[in-house]
């Protein structure tokens, strides 16, 4: 317990780690409690025409969209749809991505060869045209977009799971369970996966902040939700033809992806330290 303590310490320790934390839990609060935080909640979909394109000032902090919307208030609730579209297509692709890597790096044999080649083919085609094409086939929606993104990221887990489980397959420990009589579900589940959990942990961690960037990318091409829902992408396509005089139309919502994305990079870094032995010995021997 005391060696945990330590850790958890050093963890906290680590400015970068604790910066993506600070930013992820102001995320989180930002879109659970928007309707209380937002100084105009009632501006999502609503025009006022009266106060269009308003520059920053006292009552709207960072100015006003075509629509006359408090730009700030529509950033709060759109935090909800990147804290969607994050989770769900991330953990989507892991729940498919995971078990499949599990089985094929185990198994071998040539099911495991047909299913690796079929994640090579998802990863010839770079992620974000597939996921364009995806999109732009099933029409732009929100579920569309993390269906999108589900497909098209699944591989990336399945191709490091199933590498993690080759170079464990051979382990003592691993051939020891199997001596003992040890089911293979049991093997994968009770001594393969807890050692792959942390490469398994960081990759989602990192996988976040990408699919939150892919995702504001095919908001900006129209891709995404439809108008006036506040997706931070769409706002920023919409503010192109105002630019650069509102130019803080494109800059909060640009400045509020860059936020987040930092926020889970930092956190995936600072998990990677934390959770691999080898750089956890080092920094035990300094």
């Amino acid at each position: 317990m005391t060696g945990w303590r330590r850790e958890l310490r050093r963890f906290a320790h680590d400015r970068a780690a604790a910066l993506g934390v600070a930013l992820l839990l102001l995320l989180v609060v930002v879109a659970v409690f928007a309707p209380l935080l937002a100084p105009f909640p009632g501006d999502v979909s609503e025009f006022h025409t009266a106060n269009r394109l308003r520059q920053p000032d006292m009552v709207n902090w960072l100015g006003t969209d075509r629509m006359g919307s408090d730009l700030l208030s529509r950033i709060m609730f759109g935090a909800r749809i990147t804290i969607t579209i994050a989770v769900v297509a991330v953990g989507s692709a892991v729940v498919v991505g995971v078990p499949i890597g599990l089985v094929a790096g185990y198994y071998g044999g040539w099911p495991s060869n047909l299913l690796m080649r079929v994640s090579d083919i998802f990863l010839a085609v770079p992620q974000i045209v597939l996921a364009i094409a995806i999109a732009q086939t099933l029409g732009p929606s929100i579920e569309n977009v993390i269906l999108a993104l589900s497909i098209t990221y699944w591989p990336f887990w399945a191709r490091l799971v199933y590498a993690e489980t080759r170079s464990l397959k051979n382990e003592i420990f691993i051939e020891s369970a199997i001596a003992l009589g040890a089911s293979p579900l049991r093997v994968m589940t009770l001594h393969v996966l807890p050692n792959i959990a942390s490469s398994i942990i960081v990759r989602t961690s990192i996988g976040m902040g990408a699919t939150i960037l892919t995702a504001a990318a095919l908001g900006f091409l129209g891709l995404g939700a439809p108008p006036p829902t506040p997706e931070w992408g769409r706002m920023i396509a919409e503010s192109r033809e105002f630019l650069p005089e509102a130019w803080w139309y494109a800059t909060a919502p640009g400045i509020a992806i860059f936020m987040v994305v930092m926020g889970f990079n930092l956190l995936g870094d600072g998990l990677r330290d934390f959770l691999d032995p080898r750089i956890r010995r080092g920094a035990a021997g300094t």
